[in-house]
């Protein structure tokens, strides 16, 4: 058949070709029995001096964490030792082989990254992964990262699976169409001995549609006489339907002793032919029982098990009867060893068990148990959904379905979360279980349906629990908190000031953990004003520390709203480590956008976008979309104005959109601030900026400094000084360093004389100890250009040319032409620095070379980009070759650090009584 698959073959000869000097991937979508399969054994029979390893997606493994990674990484095993020790420990966490811990995904994926690109350093190594539609989706993800992070190791990744995955987003896809007819008809006549009525092979053709496997299939179905003479030909079936009535058909001829082996190596996915002979050995069954199958080609048996197609063992088992498969699960049970692997015998326990079974149920208790010790959350829930169905007492039937909805939510898959609830009956749960109930339903349609406002919900959970659990409720109204700000549209819902009177009155009773007096802190902020909760907010970021990630946003975000500038750096790490950690896919995105968002306020431009970048990735793996508003704000720093438009951020700021909460959106309308202040687009800055204040105290502080820019460039004196005023209450409640520069750098913009120079000095020294560097070189800019106004040339021009070098370098296009437009009205044009060839670096390869500039090894970036030390290498050859040097040694010179604020002169101006604070 394969000549018909020219097209198709050719790709892959020429993937295998690039993969002997770089990486390539290439994902082979199609229905079942398509061809992928051929291609991908095509591929391999064509890859001359590759190290073939491969994986295959078994249905029944899609809840064991990893399973997946494991068939394919076993398989590299004499590699293994040449990892770092802290790869190593990450996947013997991962495969169950060490007890330290939860699995670190991302920890994980970089170890798998870094084994592939040691084996490939002997010779090119080759992956296929067949039937990757039925991995678990732990594997998915890691190999999706894996595969879009090599880069110049001689690795060839092949992906086949049926339909396109969130996980392999990204990576290159090839679509296998059916056959066309005239080799379709070949095929489908070289199974035909006898005469084919042409009725019969028109239908047989439609009912195909150039499927390889249905046209082998379906005319073994028909008889003689139906094949030539049509008759009792059935109604045409999907085509899977087609296909597994077919596969039946052959099934039912095998003897019944080879049916019950073939069903036994259907229920056990390990592939192990010692278990399948033991279990066989049980039913009283020879190995010598699989002959039929092999010889009609179902079933394969020699160093592993296999079936010719996943369909076949689908059919096998689910066509089985009851009294077979408990035979069957029993046997298995009494064939694995306890000591090796207690919870999969407990599993075919579980699956023979006639009825139910209280000891069982509780031992299902223990094995999830023991699963979430090891991180794996959806294998747990697995456990617990069983136990349920085993257990006869409604109480603890529909305690155990909410705890395995509990355990498949924390995993990361609310859907699947969802389904588990519905045995859940509220009516046999006690008052606190249906507290809990109610609390996972409101935070599942925060999750499964964002266009709605789930706050109220989270509010009414909150208040149900007050009397039950008084830590619990008072995390849920900080989750109603959260909610409000970060996921419900603007002006719906019960809003912050009924979410925060709510809270303030709820019982209190206990010693204060850091996320109560958050929660007392925020609710004061919004009840009684900026000022009052001030002391509550910044007593909770002291150590702060909470197991749930979103308790860290809100904390993230208290910070930044309080210019509490170590305090947001220190959370924005934690933030980055515990997602990663924990490994939880649905708040992920959100976590490394914001942090993304801090990186941007630090001028770590690189840094963000790569953030960013990850942000999309893993959103795209469960199906969903990153917050947009980070992006927008990179690309309005950046000056890229299309970049910007085209995010469409344009519509009412009330709809409900992915990322589309209250705070995305105002964060939103401050980048278009920033963006046209750069562009010198005054009144369309003040609009933005007059948007984005309006919601109240609780929102982006940042924004207030653009609006006094805008309304001063836009002769709106009356409106900056108000503007003033305001963000001079809050910077004093707030007392930091940073605060306190951009106060002086504000109050700088509505003065005149001494008084502004003696403050936009100031504005500088204080921003100078702080992390914020694009406030610090815009100040620089806002000095040069009152410098010039008021006839200072030389002066404007030393903090023109600082400017202008420190936003180059950063990458803030838009405000580094306007002071090199600035620069040049003082008659002097801005230097040809070396550093604007970043503009000629990719986004990766700019964050190498800033990296290797600093000093840090290959490995050290390689773990920082979670990319191997020769990718790293790789690009550093190409940033050499772009920006004309020979080694890192001379990236100091062409890529110089940001440069450093001059000492502000001593200004003596004894008739100015102006206090700084």
């Amino acid at each position: 058949m394969l000549h018909s698959r020219a097209p198709e073959s050719a790709v892959l000869d020429r993937v295998l070709d690039a993969a002997r000097a770089q990486a390539a991937a290439v994902v082979l979508l199609g229905e079942a029995g398509i061809g992928k399969t051929e291609l991908l054994e095509h591929a391999a029979a064509r890859a001359s001096g590759f190290r073939v390893v491969r994986a295959v997606g078994v249905e029944s493994e899609l809840e064991l964490a990893f399973a997946g990674l494991h068939q394919l990484c076993g398989q590299l095993g004499d590699h293994l030792e040449r990892l770092a020790p802290l790869h190593r420990q990450a996947l013997a966490t991962a495969f169950g082989l060490s007890g330290d811990g939860l699995p670190d995904r991302f920890g994980v994926g970089v170890a798998v990254l870094s084994l592939l690109a040691k084996a490939a350093e002997e010779q090119p190594l080759l992956c296929i992964v067949d039937n990757a539609q039925w991995l678990d989706p732990a594997s998915m993800q890691t190999l999706g990262f894996v595969a879009r992070r090599l880069s110049s190791e001689p690795v060839a990744l092949l992906f086949g699976l049926r339909t396109p995955s969130a996980e392999l987003a990204g990576i290159p896809e090839l679509v296998v169409e059916g056959l066309a007819d005239p080799a379709a008809l070949a095929l489908m006549e070289s199974v035909i001995t006898g005469p084919l009525d042409e009725r019969v092979r028109d239908r047989l053709l439609a009912e195909a549609r150039g499927n390889p496997l249905a046209l082998l299939e379906l005319p073994e179905t028909l008889t003689p006489a139906e094949l030539t003479g049509g008759m009792g030909l059935p109604a045409a079936l999907p085509l899977e339907n087609a296909l597994e009535e077919s596969l039946l058909r052959r099934l039912q001829r095998l003897p019944d002793e080879t049916r019950l082996l073939l069903l036994i190596a259907a229920a056990e996915p390990v592939g192990d032919p010692a278990l399948l002979g033991r279990a066989a050995e049980q039913l009283g069954l020879g190995i010598e029982a699989a002959a039929p199958s092999e010889a009609d080609g179902l079933f394969r048996l020699g160093a592993g098990v296999a079936f010719r197609h996943p369909l076949v063992r689908s059919v096998v088992y689910h066509t089985a009867p009851l009294a077979d498969r408990l035979r069957v699960h029993r046997a298995l049970a009494e064939s694995t060893d306890p000591a090796v692997d207690p919870d999969r015998q407990t599993w075919h326990r579980a699956h023979a068990a006639l009825g139910p079974d209280e000891d069982l149920a509780e031992e299902l208790e223990r094995c999830a148990d023991r699963a979430r010790e090891r991180g794996r959350l959806a294998v747990a829930a697995a456990f617990l959904e069983r136990g349920a169905i085993l257990t006869s007492e409604p109480s603890r039937r529909a305690a155990r379905a909410l705890a395995a909805a509990r355990a498949m939510h924390d995993a990361g898959y609310s859907e699947h979360a969802l389904e588990l609830l519905r045995p859940a009956d509220p009516g046999a749960l006690d008052e606190r279980q249906q507290g809990l109930l109610e609390l996972l339903r409101a935070q599942l349609a925060l999750e499964l349906r964002p266009e709605d406002d789930a706050a109220p919900l989270l509010v009414r959970a909150a208040k149900r629990l007050e009397t039950l659990d008084e830590r619990l409720a008072r995390e849920t109204y900080l989750e109603a908190m959260y909610a409000a700000i970060f996921e419900s549209p603007l002006d719906s819902g019960p809003g912050l000031g009924a979410i925060a009177t709510a809270a303030r009155a709820a019982p209190a009773s206990l010693e204060p953990r850091p996320v109560d007096l958050l929660l007392n802190g925020l609710a004061a902020q919004v009840t009684e004003g900026y000022g009052p909760g001030a002391p509550i907010v910044r007593e909770a970021l002291v150590d702060f520390h909470a197991d749930d990630i979103r308790w860290h946003l809100l904390a993230f975000h208290a910070a930044d709203n309080l210019w509490e500038d170590e305090a947001a750096q220190a959370l924005a790490v934690r933030i980055a480590g515990l997602a990663r950690r924990r490994g939880t896919r649905v708040w992920l995105p959100q976590a490394v956008s914001w942090v993304a968002y801090r990186s941007l306020c630090e001028g770590e431009f690189g840094v963000a976008a790569r953030l960013i970048e990850e942000a999309q990735s893993v959103a795209a793996s469960i199906g969903g979309k990153a917050p947009a508003a980070p992006r927008m704000l990179l690309a309005a720093w950046r000056g890229h104005e299309d970049e910007a438009a085209a995010l469409n951020y344009e519509g009412p700021r009330s709809e409900g959109q992915s990322g589309g909460g209250a705070i995305h959106l105002i964060v939103t309308d401050y980048a278009r601030a920033v963006l046209n202040n750069g562009l010198g687009r005054y009144d369309a800055a003040l609009a933005a900026a007059q948007r984005a204040v309006a919601p109240g105290d609780l929102f982006s502080p940042w924004v207030l400094s653009e609006l006094i820019e805008a309304a001063v460039r836009s002769g709106d004196v009356e409106l900056a000084g108000a503007a003033v005023e305001y963000l001079r209450r809050r910077t004093r409640a707030s007392g930091t360093e940073l605060a306190r520069g951009i106060r002086s750098v504000a109050r700088a913009l509505v003065s005149q004389g001494d008084a502004a120079d003696i403050l936009y000095q100031a504005g500088i020294e204080q921003l100078g100890h702080t992390r914020i560097a694009t406030y610090r070189a815009r100040t620089h800019l806002l000095y040069g250009e009152w410098l010039r106004r008021e006839g200072r040339r030389l002066e404007a021009r030393e903090h023109l040319q600082i400017s202008e070098g420190l936003l180059a370098a950063m990458g803030a296009h838009a405000f580094a032409e306007r002071a090199a437009r600035e620069l040049l009205a003082t008659g002097q044009r801005a230097r040809q620095r070396t550093v604007e060839t970043l503009d000629q670096l990719t986004v990766r390869e700019a964050e190498v070379a800033r990296l290797a500039r600093d000093g840090h090894t290959n490995n050290e970036i390689g773990s920082r980009l979670f990319i191997s030390g020769r990718t790293v290498e790789y690009h550093l050859h190409k940033v050499y070759r772009k920006l004309g040097i020979a080694s890192r040694r001379q990236l100091h010179r062409v890529l110089p650090g940001a440069a450093q604020s001059p000492r502000p002169r001593t200004l003596v101006a004894p008739s100015v009584a102006l206090p700084l604070d």
